[in-house]
């Protein structure tokens, strides 16, 4: 142990290359096991170095709570489907949040320490960003799990309330910087708890994804925020690292999506007043509909077929049905390959995640940089369970709440067929002009029960 003690700075660093390993290996499916496995290391690392190093730990206390957080842990890994897979990841960028504050006012109420105005600035901006955190994860969680209506809240008061709670988290802030008030303290933890609600409630539906890698940095900082109350370097270093690829991905997932990310966050969310008008509408326009035996005669007898799943893929637990019927195709020899929108799904990565885990080759897997050149020379495309990131208004309707996203550019494929539950909308609210093309093919049911008649259809 005492070993471990005098060598703990070297170890705090093997652990932090050890982290960096792990964001590496997670940026590619290939390496995602080992940067996984890097990251455990690190962590029992760092963890081993703190319980050696912190002085006069209660051991009993730190034992059983990490028993109770390993237990809940592994039965939530074992457990969570992957349409819960997003609602998840918000959970626990909540309870990060709540750790930073829990530390935070535990740092303020230690009357043994005075702290320096350094300190006084850690402990405000740590218990802030964890308060934010913690509540706009929550609401997140809420409206992923459709436990809140994925509605945004609206009217001319929201801006107001939000500048307001601002205000008054950094004036009381403020104040407990020159006085040190544990009174002000509370008030502002109070103040920033409230102010995460209403920074993610305005926001709709269809920008979660950027929602919740904007929570993951948000996370990240918090987790800055408890190593420097802490004095713990490998904490600092753990957090911005997680802060700032959390700010990189909400970056690349707003250009996406053509949005600024301040507009994601104070804007309000896609959708709105025009988005249910447009979604209203449906009804009134005529479409194509065929069955699951139409649809697998037009891909076996086709050249090339490209696939482009979305949250509804993952709803009906479709995906590994879906790579089953791709080999089949395969073997036909009809050229199979997958289409990933950044956005797709309820989170960065979902979709990648959804096909690794039905063993889908990585090299069947394209960006939407990478395929959206080779539409036009596709012949069938099959959009299974997408919506908003294939609709064609992005491209051409001003009036469109997602006029200048870039698509998934399937409406230019030779034959479009869709897999939907109905002709509702998107989560983004909104209706889709591919769906009323004279080339595409609607093909109505669960996802699941679908690609199984279409895999009966071609082994016969």
């Amino acid at each position: 142990m005492n070993l471990i003690a005098q060598y703990a700075d070297w170890i705090y660093l093997v652990a932090a290359v050890l982290f960096i390993l792990t964001l590496k290996g997670l940026s590619s499916p290939t390496g995602a096991i080992a940067g996984n496995r890097y990251g455990m290391v690190g962590m029992a690392l760092a963890v081993l170095v703190t319980l050696v190093i912190a002085p006069s730990p209660n051991f009993a206390l730190i034992v059983l709570a990490m028993v109770a957080g390993a237990a809940v842990g592994l039965y939530r890994a074992k457990t969570v489907p992957m349409t819960q897979m997003p609602e998840t990841v918000a959970l626990m960028h909540s309870l990060v949040g709540l750790a930073a504050v829990l530390i935070a006012l535990a740092a303020v109420h230690n009357g043994d320490q005075h702290h320096s105005t350094v300190q006084r600035v850690e402990l405000f901006i740590g218990c802030f960003i964890g308060g934010i955190t913690f509540t706009a994860s929550v609401v997140a969680w809420g409206k992923l799990s459709a436990k809140l209506a994925a509605k945004p809240l609206k009217g001319g008061w929201v801006k107001p309330v939000q500048i307001g709670l601002a205000l008054g988290m950094v004036g009381f802030g403020g104040h407990y910087f020159i006085t040190e008030s544990l009174t002000s303290f509370w008030v502002m933890t109070a103040f920033s708890v409230v102010l995460g609600y209403f920074l993610i409630a305005p926001i709709g539906g269809g920008d979660m994804p950027v929602v919740v890698s904007m929570l993951n940095s948000y996370s990240g900082w918090a987790a800055a925020g408890i190593g420097f109350t802490l004095n713990n370097s490998v904490l600092i270093i753990a957090g911005s690292l997680v802060g700032s690829s959390g700010a990189i991905l909400s970056y690349i997932m707003c250009k996406a999506m053509n949005r600024s990310l301040m507009n994601v966050i104070f804007g309000g969310g896609m959708g709105g007043d025009e988005a249910a008008g447009a979604a209203g509408d449906a009804v009134q326009k005529a479409y194509k509909s065929g069955s699951a035996d139409d649809a697998a005669f037009m891909m076996s007898n086709a050249d090339s077929v490209v696939i482009v799943p979305g949250y509804g893929l993952a709803v009906s637990r479709a995906q590994h049905a879906l790579q089953e019927y791709a080999n089949a195709l395969t073997e036909k020899g009809v050229k199979v390959r997958y289409a990933i929108h950044p956005v797709a799904g309820r989170m960065p990565g979902h979709m990648n995640v959804l096909l690794a885990e039905a063993e889908v080759p990585y090299e069947q897997v394209q960006e939407m940089e990478e395929i959206n050149s080779d539409f036009s020379n596709t012949d069938v495309v099959l959009v299974i369970g997408a919506n908003d990131v294939v609709n064609p208004a992005a491209l051409k309707d001003k009036q469109s709440p997602i006029y200048g996203m870039p698509i998934l550019e399937a409406h230019k494929a030779r034959t479009v067929i869709v897999v939907k539950r109905s002709m509702s909308a998107g989560y983004a609210g909104l209706d889709n002009e591919l769906f009323y093309l004279d080339k595409t093919m609607m093909v109505f049911g669960d996802a699941k029960k679908v690609v199984e008649d279409m895999l009966k259809a071609v082994a016969h």
